[in-house]
């Protein structure tokens, strides 16, 4: 799962930063929220079996995304020790380093010519830290007949980039928007559609669409002042809200984006910012400082009384865009939010998938037993290793089960099935895309949203062209 910006996650998942790996939980974001984090006190490596007889040895590297949790290194290594027993000819070594040293210890093994053949389970912004080292499985999935059509068109072309086909679908948490039924309730609103493709009902009964547009009208009318005032009366005082509408709940500002177009920043080699990310930028600036604010200002989400940090868990705020895993972080929001389908913009949903599966290295000396313990992971493990990572399965078939224990957990959650629609609409290219330098390049997307979230009287236009400019200067530093 995926460093978040927010690194408050990170402390309340550790307790998760988007993942404590909650044991059978769902995970927490890890970058904005998109890799998911191990807790910090995993252990700094985990005994690896050696070895034995003429086996293959197929080495399994943890630690660039979920998985150092102690609880799942257990069931990690319960899979490592049923995939040797399935056969003679693998010898499945496990290696688990903590998060926070896995990146330089992979860069290292693989610089000495040491590195593993298996790395994962690993979201995008953690496989783009090596970006062009991964294997393209196409021809591996030729030779061994691997049925692709258990998993959907979509996830497939999902790990389709330009180094081919770099991964197949493992872990999958779609975007929905979390809303507070109470909330809407109170205010007389209808809820937003649990399928996609339905129309909102307004007061009035107009239909219309469920879009960013609408998501805005209805935010206003859900942010409330000390006076009982919403953004939409005259007398509604900016300074004294006490409920918001919406928040982009641990979201980068690639991801703000991207649920207005999926799409690239660098665009053979020169930096360029999406004219739809500029648009949802401005919205996102316009919702936190302008005249009808609806979306909390990051001092204000800080703040203990909107959840240090974790805004939606507060209780104050009406809607929250994310993805999954956020069912990790969920427990003081009461029991009267549910889930409904990402809006549209434009009149098409851009939706965002975050997912971390398994790769394999080029480097790797035994590429056909790599992939066949990938297909092992990824299949006759999955189960348990999806359970210990709070994942949703990407068969569509799986995920019974799996919402079945949500279900369980929230009870009165009634619309688990918003996130099985919403596979169908991940982001291509990714929210996490790869650019030039991008560990520098990422963050200083991350310092825009600082900047953001926390300065009122912004031109925001002239912060935008000065974040690409500055993109382009650390995108020249990889030539």
């Amino acid at each position: 799962m995926r460093k978040s910006i927010l690194m408050l996650l990170s402390v309340l998942v550790i307790a998760s930063m988007l993942v404590s790996a909650c044991g059978g939980a769902a995970p927490a974001p890890a970058a904005p929220a998109q890799e998911a984090a191990p807790a910090e006190a995993a252990p700094a490596e985990a005994a690896a079996p050696a070895a034995s007889g003429d086996r293959v040895q197929v080495r399994w590297f943890v630690g660039l995304g979920t998985g150092t949790d102690p609880a799942q290194i257990e069931v990690q290594n319960k899979v490592v020790e049923e995939f040797n027993a399935s056969q003679d000819k693998i010898e499945l070594v496990l290696e688990v380093v903590p998060y926070n040293a896995a990146r330089d210890t992979l860069a290292t093994q693989i610089a000495s010519g040491n590195g593993p053949d298996i790395v994962g389970p690993v979201g995008w912004a953690g496989s783009n830290a090596f970006y062009g080292q991964w294997l393209d499985l196409s021809d591996l999935i030729t030779a061994s007949n691997y049925d692709t059509s258990q998993f959907s068109d979509e996830l497939i072309q999902f790990y389709q980039t330009e180094e081919g086909q770099v991964g197949l679908p493992f872990a999958v948490f779609p975007g929905a928007v979390y809303y507070q039924k109470a909330m809407f309730d109170e205010a007389g609103l209808n809820y937003p559609p649990a399928t996609y493709g339905e129309k909102y009902v307004m007061p009035d009964g107009t239909e219309v669409d469920w879009s960013f547009e609408t998501l805005t009208e209805l935010a206003r009318i859900l942010t409330v002042d000390v006076n009982g005032n919403d953004a939409t009366s005259p007398d509604f005082d900016k300074t004294q809200i006490v409920q918001y509408g919406y928040i982009p709940q641990y979201q980068h500002p690639t991801s703000v984006g991207t649920f207005w177009g999926a799409q690239k920043v660098d665009q053979d080699g020169q930096a360029v910012i999406p004219d739809a990310w500029k648009a949802a930028w401005k919205w996102w600036y316009d919702g936190m400082w302008g005249d009808q604010p609806f979306i909390p200002t990051d001092p204000v989400v800080q703040s203990p009384e909107f959840g240090a940090g974790n805004p939606f868990n507060s209780g104050k705020v009406a809607m929250g865009l994310t993805q999954l895993w956020y069912t990790c972080c969920i427990a003081q929001a009461g029991e009267s939010w549910d889930v409904a389908v990402q809006p549209s913009y434009e009149g098409v949903v851009h939706g965002r998938v975050d997912a971390d599966t398994y790769r394999i290295l080029k480097g790797t000396k035994n590429p056909e037993e790599a992939f066949e313990v990938l297909t092992y992971l990824i299949g006759e493990g999955s189960p348990a290793l999806l359970d210990t990572y709070g994942g949703m399965p990407a068969r569509a078939e799986d995920s019974e089960a799996f919402f079945a224990k949500r279900a369980e957990q929230y009870p009165f959650v009634e619309n688990w099935d918003v996130f099985v629609q919403g596979l169908a609409y991940p982001d291509k290219p990714t929210a996490e895309s790869y650019m030039p330098n991008f560990n520098e390049a990422f963050n200083r997307i991350g310092t825009f949203q600082t900047l953001v979230q926390t300065t009122e009287g912004l031109d925001i236009d002239q912060e935008i062209e000065t974040m690409q400019t500055e993109l382009q200067a650390i995108f020249d530093k990889a030539q």
